[in-house]
């Protein structure tokens, strides 16, 4: 069996690519650049530089390759940018998949993971989200991937294709440095961010009701990540009456914006300047925490990592990128 991976060579493309690879799997990768490096990419991985859009690429790539699966992952992912251009985003997410899809069914591939996200679920007002919770996204990405997982179960019952939609919670951490996310969009390189120019982290709003006053959120590892995507192609392989599956992908505990601010203290040695407390972001849940025992049971998945090895080997990949980072601390 073939993989091909779209966006395989992002934060987490690259990791998963690195996870299937060395798990023996034959796996490809199709990804623009604009956001992905070819150096992420396993030794002896194929790259084909394009966009999912591309209807005549796709179907050559899947005849040239022999592609009998496809993990989707390229997609805008950006919740403030899906804001200011929702048109972009609806594009690239929903009309992009809907391309892929078009070519999936006409090679007759057999497997489609979707990478999906917990933003599909907005704000819900539970301790555990399960997959039952009811999907409100609240921001034109949520709506992308909430619709993608409408497009894909539709396109698997009517085409006999197995399907699989996972839906991430908070992703951090790297399997090796070299691999570690570069963009400043998440709480914990933007902590690292500000810590290392000397200024002060922001915590927005301690007035949640929440133990410590700060929201609550699910963080799973990049490496318990890739690991699920591994486990959930190898559970399709082809085989429509696996029928469709929708996994939440996260540890089931819950980590607050403050504990995480002190743990990237403990870790990092910036233990100065302390983090400064502002005003609520509009939108945010007080507590968005996965159940996992879905994917447990479907997949005989688990994570095997802790927040603090997410955060330490965030902060190894930071200083790989940043190499000033080190010489400060």
């Amino acid at each position: 069996m073939t993989w091909l991976i779209t966006g395989g060579a992002g934060y987490i493309g690259g990791h998963v690519a690195r996870a299937m690879t060395d798990a023996g799997e034959r796996v490809a990768v199709l990804d623009d650049l604009s956001t992905g490096a070819a150096e992420r990419l396993p030794r002896g991985c194929a790259l084909v530089q394009g966009s999912v859009l591309d209807r005549e690429l796709l179907d050559r790539t899947f005849a040239d390759l022999g592609v009998t699966g496809v993990v989707h992952l390229a997609a805008k992912k950006q919740v403030g940018e899906s804001v200011e251009k929702p048109l972009l985003y609806y594009r690239e997410n929903v009309h992009g998949l809907t391309v892929l899809l078009e070519s999936v069914v006409a090679a007759g591939i057999g497997s489609f993971v979707f990478s999906s996200s917990a933003a599909v679920y907005g704000m819900p007002d539970v301790d555990l989200v399960t997959e039952e919770t009811p999907c409100l996204p609240i921001n034109p990405y949520g709506e992308t991937k909430l619709a993608g997982e409408w497009l894909v179960r539709a396109a698997g019952a009517a085409h006999g294709i197995s399907t699989a939609c996972l839906r991430y919670f908070n992703v951090a951490g790297a399997a090796v440095p070299e691999l570690a996310d570069t963009g400043i969009y998440n709480i914990i390189p933007m902590m690292f961010d500000r810590l290392t120019r000397g200024e002060s982290p922001r915590i927005f709003g301690d007035d949640y009701d929440t133990p410590d006053g700060t929201c609550v959120r699910d963080y799973i590892h990049i490496e318990d990540l890739a690991t699920a995507h591994l486990a959930a192609a190898r559970r399709l392989d082809g085989r429509p009456e696996t029928g469709d599956l929708t996994l939440n992908v996260g540890t089931g505990r819950g980590v607050s914006v403050r504990e995480m601010a002190d743990l990237i203290a403990e870790v990092t040695g910036y233990a100065e300047p302390a983090p400064v407390v502002g005003p609520r972001r509009p939108g945010d849940p007080a507590r968005v925490v996965a159940s996992n025992e879905l994917i447990a049971k479907e997949l005989g998945w688990s994570p095997a990592h802790d927040v603090r090895s997410m955060v330490t080997s965030a902060w190894e990949g930071w200083c790989h990128h940043h190499p000033e980072a080190r010489a400060v601390n």
